[in-house]
């Protein structure tokens, strides 16, 4: 099981394959996202269950990292409230990010123009998801 890996949540082994995809990187590719995105992303997730799970991408600092909860000292440019099912199917390209942004189903708070980025954040796992943004 990964360090990030939440039970009870579908958006978790995708958030998992992301971090492993980031993990597979040369050093040299990792600080190339880094500086293409400059960001901290934080996802918070609720599930059918009414339970809440965050994770914390940070791709701003050093070769970027994925974490499970929150970073102490780490202030996300971005957070993302989602649904566990809309943030798979945003992420499999299933959804459109504007419409369930325009239909309150994705709450942002931040700097709202990184959520431009979500894709490049999404898509750095190579499993041909394509979010529609």
């Amino acid at each position: 099981m990964s360090a990030i890996e939440q039970p009870g949540f579908k958006s978790s082994a995708l958030l998992v394959q992301i971090d492993e995809q980031l993990k597979s990187l040369s050093e040299a590719d990792r600080k190339a996202q880094v500086t293409r995105v400059k960001g901290v992303f934080q996802f918070n997730v609720k599930n059918k269950d009414g339970k809440v799970a965050t994770w914390t991408f940070d791709l701003k600092n050093g070769v970027g990292a994925m974490h499970k909860g929150t970073v102490q000292g780490l202030k996300p440019d971005i957070t993302i409230d989602v649904s566990d099912d809309d943030f798979v199917n945003l992420a499999e390209g299933k959804a459109n990010g504007q419409k369930l942004f325009m239909s309150g189903k994705i709450k942002v708070k931040g700097a709202i123009m990184m959520a431009t980025k979500l894709e490049t954040v999404l898509r750095s796992a190579d499993h041909g998801i394509k979010p529609k943004l």
